[in-house]
């Protein structure tokens, strides 16, 4: 003899401990084999909705066994329970438990979708059974379209979709009018003529004598059991299907969907989420290539000056140069350098700040004592005139050569400046000439608000002092570089008799600039990351609300056969899913704000890196933030959950 569908055996459900103790279920024993129609009665509070809800494999005995088919359901696991549902029962609930933002259509194949149909078979099959419900022209209507009786129509078509064996209908009839009800009930007569296993909860005894077998509970025991008066069915004509479960596709696909739905139902909140995402990705964009525009800025400016110099710098290697303190360097010095074999000029140079003066005009301005060479080291030519000679320098001639900013300070016309006197130090100086223009540094500083003096005249008339600030060193064969440096210093060395000097290349320069800006460019990342990070603490925020406001949903999607991993997958792709459109209009709006501060003559970096680096970074908050919440869902008891308001 085969093994009855369906067994319980001295099965008990206790709530709560010692006096608070609740005995829903006390030592019942029930068997109910395929093809019967059972109706269990009992009055509120007899245990008949907890039996229900133990059948149904929706909560677990705290003692005794249950066995489905002879297989006992203590053994099974949380996911072995999902599909023991998903494939066995089909639920009619009393509250039609309908997810309101989907169509009648989508609410039907929910357990379709756990079932591992594809699209367009379970969307065929929910349109087929409605169809034959009397719904088939509103399929496309949402729960809130359609009257009680329609809307436990949707349900009967729901837990028909994947053709399960047992029904079970909670007082599907308690918020029915008595013409709706009679309906219902006509219909679950059908379904029993048809083969199925029908087990039917309710107070209504009037609903019950429509059952062939009558089973009344109270105070959690059964105490009486009417029997099959009919005979039972053991043969039916399933719709038949392969079932594979749910495929990972399918679920990202259908999370997906679901994700955008309750993005819509909460548009506001949604708005104000993607906003904390779409402002920590912007800032990340816009940040980083601000930050990797001025370090192109500053190389471009460094890089300007060529590959192929040395800098000699008075003071100790681990000596700090404060002011004009140190004076070890000479020209003296300049000379024996510009003397050594791959040399192209050896420029001294000695600054001070002080007043030029014309007529009733005067500007302060950046005053440079350099040899005539200076235009060679430099790479910089004249805009007007010429620079001073090498004849200026020998007669400590009083020319200087200005800047555009500083001659536009003191003339009208900058062109008229050369021939003209300007005092300096109280002495005149004529003007020999006019820069070209060369603009401000990276960090700001006007690189044409200078003026340059013969280094012999500024030493005798301006500076007061014989010692330099800097040698700068043009060298001819850059593949020598290295070995032009050491010849410098070995000079140096034998010329001082001690190592009061510094020597540097254009090469140790950039690799200290780059090193300052990269880790300027990891600062304005970094504070950029922290409002990406709030945003993903409101990614988290709306996804735990979103779990709470839709525990029913969870508890329904669980008892039509999701499995743990199906809800976990729900929520962390919905988090995704808000990560990655803030990512994606973060992206855009950062490019925007660069796109606007480098027609405002920043200079401006945009790069892919950034972009793709933010936009994964979004993904990965959405993910991260994403899976408390989704943790959460899917650990729901579906008892709970169902129970939820």
């Amino acid at each position: 003899m085969s093994n009855p569908l369906i067994q319980l055996e001295n099965v008990c459900r206790y709530y709560g401990a010692g006096d608070t103790e609740v005995r829903a279920l006390d030592g019942v024993s029930l068997t109910v084999n395929q093809g019967e129609f059972v109706a269990i009665v009992g009055q509120s509070g007899s245990g008949k909705s907890t039996l229900m809800n133990i059948l149904g494999c929706l909560d677990r005995p705290t003692d005794g066994t249950y066995a489905v088919r002879g297989e006992s359901i203590s053994r099974l696991d949380a996911d072995e329970l999902a599909a023991l549902r998903r494939e066995t029962f089909g639920f009619i609930f009393q509250r039609y438990n309908l997810l309101a933002s989907v169509t009648a259509s989508e609410n039907v194949e929910i357990p379709a979708v756990y079932a591992g149909l594809g699209q367009e078979e379970r969307r065929t099959r929910a349109k087929e059974l409605l169809a034959r419900l009397g719904l088939g022209d509103r399929t496309g209507h949402k729960p809130g379209e359609l009257s009680g009786g329609q809307q436990q129509r949707v349900a009967v078509a729901r837990a028909l979709v994947n053709d399960a064996e047992v029904i079970l209908a909670d007082e599907p009839t308690g918020a029915l009018d008595s013409g709706s009800s009679a309906e219902l009930l006509t219909l679950l007569e059908g379904l029993h003529e048809s083969g199925r296993t029908i087990i039917l909860i309710t107070h209504d005894e009037k609903v019950a004598a429509r059952a062939k077998r009558v089973v009344t509970i109270e105070d959690g025991r059964i105490v009486s059991d009417s029997g099959d008066r009919q005979g039972h069915q053991e043969t039916r004509q399933p719709y038949r299907y392969t079932r594979k479960g749910p495929s990972p596709i399918g679920q990202v696909f259908e999370a997906v969907k679901m994700a955008f739905r309750s993005l819509r139902a909460n548009l506001f909140r949604t708005a104000l989420t993607l906003l904390g995402v779409v402002i920590g990705v912007s800032a990340v964009v816009a940040m980083l290539a601000i930050g990797q525009g001025s370090q192109q800025d500053v190389m471009a400016r460094f890089e300007s000056l060529g590959p192929n110099l040395l800098f000699a710098r008075p003071g100790a290697p681990d000596q700090r140069q404060r002011g004009d303190a140190i004076a070890t360097l000479t020209l003296q010095d300049a000379d024996a350098l510009g003397e050594l074999d791959n040399i192209i000029a050896a420029v001294p140079s000695r600054s001070s700040n002080a007043t030029l003066r014309v007529g009733s005009n005067d500007a302060r301005s950046q005053i440079e004592g350099v040899s005539e060479d200076w235009p060679i080291v430099q790479n910089r030519g004249m805009k007007f005139g010429t620079f001073f000679t090498e004849d200026d320098m020998d007669r400590r001639i009083g020319v200087v050569v200005l800047g555009t900013t500083t001659a536009g300070n003191l003339f009208d016309d900058v062109q008229s400046a050369v021939g003209q006197y300007v005092f300096l130090g109280g002495a005149p100086f004529e003007v020999s000439g006019v820069l070209e223009e060369r603009g401000a540094t990276a960090w700001g500083q006007d690189q044409d608000d200078v003026a340059l003096v013969p280094i012999t005249t500024g030493m005798m008339r301006l500076f007061g002092q014989s010692y330099l600030s800097s040698i700068t060193l043009a060298v001819d064969d850059t593949d020598r570089i290295s070995e032009t440096e050491e010849a410098a210093h070995a000079l140096l060395l034998a010329r001082h008799g001690t190592e009061d000097f510094q020597l540097r290349n254009t090469a140790s320069f950039l690799e200290s600039m780059q090193e300052a800006q990269s880790s300027f460019s990891i600062l304005l990342g970094s504070v950029a990351s922290i409002s990406l990070l709030v945003g993903g603490i409101g990614v988290m925020n709306i996804m735990l609300v979103s779990v709470s406001e839709r525990t029913r949903e969870i508890g329904v999607r669980m008892a039509t056969g999701a499995r743990r991993s199906d809800i976990m997958i729900q929520f962390v792709v919905e988090a995704l899913v808000v990560g990655g459109l803030g990512g994606i209009v973060g992206v855009l709006f950062g490019l925007g704000v660069c796109f606007i501060l480098a027609k405002s003559g920043m200079t401006i970096a945009v790069t892919a890196m950034p972009a793709i680096l933010a936009f994964t970074s979004a993904l990965g908050t959405g993910l991260v933030f994403g899976l408390l919440p989704a943790r959460k869902a899917a650990r729901l008891d579906p008892v709970t959950a169902l129970a939820s308001e």
